[in-house]
């Protein structure tokens, strides 16, 4: 049985991308008709589930690739612009808190150090120079930095105990760090959005995007019934994953041309024994090996889930043609188009280093993954960690001209239409921890009539909307103080 639906808001996808979308447009228009489909019959089941992900408030505090050393230099560039994007978050999270729209914040976001770490000279001496480069910044406040065998065992006992101190080492570290459970905030949001009228439809498939005059038509599929529905909608948004690029394909908006994706699945370590778990509180973030892509960084993870605490190693990158961690392995090629082949083509032969890492990661057995765990706590036991499956990560192939023809993207990139009456976001980290940054991105792209009456509204959203934090030392730190209260991370 087919039916017929008319919204004016058409969101594809339930998870934290859609769901920031959707509280943004409540806030803002909240007379619009909003429809959210999902193809499994619970919100944030894939990247947005905790175990998905590894939960970092991504603000570049500790993530040493958005600080690479250039001609001997630090470039802080990306982790500034990180970090910004990241507090437009925080505030954009205290409005709703504040405003009763979101409940208890302790169940999505929860204090935990962030912790840069460096083994061997060459390590140690980069990690120093980023700490100098960082410290007197604005958006960096209260840095801190030990080459010290005390300072490190008293900060991380568990990745001191068996180690081998006349290997040199040292740590970076800020206390305010975060832990994030997209799944939590995701199912938050949702609450919002459902109680103020927006409709969430579970078990739906998008299998077709038409154009429909100057309107979208959008026919799905109950994925229980069998039954077909025809949704016509005057602006959509594909905020699901993976699957973001064939559905943006199938729309035909000639935007997505050239555009590719190369799905890594990947793995963690995940510790069940209790006494360990305690002995840890900070999200330890290493450096990749030499020629290892950004994806492959390691990090041992304090995790706060549903109020229990936890611990994870990884990730341990694999392949898999799918989009999805519950797709199809058909999913790559299906994606495939003769206007995306040379980008295809073109990143193969680039990323030869990327195809010889996923290879040896690939083979990995269970013995070598404790290994390199050992290079973080070298007293680990296999016994003490089992191997869990994270979420599916799609990295962009963007479309450029010859002599390359495509490039290998890590990070997040928003496709929208020229008339903005469609748009999409694709990509990986640090996608989630700022969507509400992306989503604003997403407004301006789309609605840029509307954004002259729309400012002070979002600017009651989030203070720093207009404006770039670290050139407004003053305003950032009366919103830090202000998101610290209101978000319960305080002290």
């Amino acid at each position: 049985m087919a039916s017929k639906d008319s919204v004016d808001v058409l969101l594809v996808g339930a998870g934290v991308i859609s769901a920031t979308l959707s509280v943004m447009l409540k806030e803002l228009e909240p007379d619009w008709n909003q429809l959210i489909v999902e193809r499994l019959d619970v919100p944030g089941a894939e990247s947005s589930s905790p175990w998905n992900n590894a939960g970092t408030g991504h603000s570049a505090l500790c993530e040493l690739n958005y600080t690479p050393q250039v001609n001997g230099k630090i470039d802080i560039s990306k982790a500034v612009g990180v970090n910004e994007k990241f507090q437009v978050s925080r505030q954009f999270w205290s409005f709703l808190v504040e405003e009763g729209i979101l409940g208890d914040p302790s169940e999505f976001i929860n204090r935990v150090p962030h912790v840069s770490f460096a083994q061997g000279m060459d390590q140690v001496d980069y990690l120093k120079a980023r700490y100098e480069a960082l410290k007197g910044h604005p958006l960096f406040p209260n840095m801190q930095f030990s080459d010290s065998e005390d300072k490190f065992s008293e900060f991380l006992p568990l990745m001191a105990k068996g180690r081998d101190f006349n290997n040199p080492v040292a740590i970076s570290w800020f206390e305010d760090g975060t832990d994030i459970n997209y799944g939590a905030l995701t199912r938050q949001y949702l609450d919002a959005v459902t109680a103020r009228g927006t409709e969430v439809r579970y078990g739906t498939e998008v299998k077709d995007i038409t154009r429909d005059g100057s309107r979208w038509k959008v026919t799905t599929k109950n994925l229980h019934t069998g039954d077909t529905n025809v949704i016509s909608a005057n602006f959509v948004f594909i905020g699901a994953g993976g699957m973001a690029l064939p559905l943006l394909q199938k729309s035909g908006i000639p935007e997505i041309r050239g555009y590719g994706g190369f799905p890594v699945s990947g793995e963690w370590l995940r510790c069940t024994n209790e006494e360990l778990i305690e002995q840890h509180a900070a999200k330890v973030y290493g450096k990749a090996s030499v020629g290892a892509p950004p994806m492959s960084v390691p990090h041992l993870d304090t995790r706060v889930i549903d109020g229990k605490k936890g611990l994870l190693f990884g990730p341990y990158a694999g392949w898999t043609p799918k989009f999805l961690k519950k797709g199809s392995y058909l999913d790559l090629f299906k994606s495939l188009r003769p206007t995306n082949l040379p980008s295809y083509l073109g990143v193969g032969i680039q990323e030869m280093g990327l195809t010889k890492y996923l290879i040896e990661e690939v083979l990995k057995d269970q013995a070598a993954r404790v290994e390199s765990l050992r290079e973080y706590m070298p007293e680990a036991r296999a016994e003490d960690w089992e191997l869990v499956t994270a979420g599916q990560r799609v990295q962009v192939i963007k479309p450029i001209g010859a002599p390359k023809f495509g490039s290998l993207e890590f990070g997040t990139a928003l496709v929208n239409s020229n008339d903005g009456s469609i748009a999409g976001l694709m990509g990986a980290s640090p996608g989630a921890s700022i969507a509400p940054s992306a989503m604003i991105e997403v407004l301006e792209r789309c609605f840029g009539s509307r954004m002259g009456e729309w400012s002070t509204r979002l600017k009651e959203m989030i203070p720093s909307y207009g404006t770039r934090l670290a050139r407004e030392p003053k305003l950032f730190n009366e919103q830090w103080e202000r998101s610290q209260k209101a978000l319960k991370l305080a002290k």
